[in-house]
């Protein structure tokens, strides 16, 4: 069941032998002139922009909003468990497939700013490899709250061909959780 604004109530209940455009009048004119009200929403909405800004602000000083390489395992450690939702792209320099898979993720990083997209080349991190079993390239592992939620390997996920788009990549992320919701136009 909804409830009716206290103040539509008022309106509606003392103009009830009114035709609906008056109605409507009334109801602009009795809203428009309940400034505490206006006033309280006003500082409200205020204070959720100041506290999306600052929250803006952390992330970009955790590198959200970037593409980062990171040059050794420490440095995915960090990103993993500093932010609630990252994904870490493990890849060979030499394999066309990885370049064709960080394109795409470049384009989601900049446009998913909740999520920490970091990339690691595979000897860099014989560690990281051999914890996680990564055995086909490219390995991109999704992390929810540093914990390891998914995992899409090679392209057999993403249609097996090369030219897969970056929104079907963005779609299959969003599944498993680590982005919170869809952004990439159709390609």
């Amino acid at each position: 069941m909804t409830t009716i604004d206290p103040t539509v109530a008022k309106v509606l209940d003392k103009n009830r032998s009114q035709d609906e455009d008056e109605d409507e009048d009334t109801l602009l004119e009795e809203l428009e002139s309940d400034t505490a009200a206006l006033d309280a929403f006003r500082e409200k909405r205020v204070q959720q922009l100041h506290n999306e800004l600052h929250r803006a602000r952390l992330m970009q000083s955790l590198s959200h909003g970037a593409y980062t390489p990171a040059t050794n395992e420490r440095e995915v450690l960090t990103h993993t468990t500093a932010s609630k939702f990252s994904v870490v792209h493990f890849f060979h320099k030499d394999f066309n497939r990885c370049k064709i898979m960080d394109s795409h993720l470049e384009v989601l990083a900049r446009k998913h700013f909740d999520t920490k997209f970091t990339s690691i080349d595979v000897e860099k991190a014989p560690f990281l490899v051999e914890r996680l079993k990564v055995r086909v390239l490219p390995c991109v592992i999704a992390f929810v709250d540093g914990k390891s939620v998914d995992r899409i390997e090679g392209f057999a996920e993403l249609g097996n061909t090369d030219g897969f788009s970056t929104k079907m990549l963005e779609l299959r992320l969003l599944a498993c959780g680590v982005l919170v919701r869809e952004k990439v136009d159709e390609d």
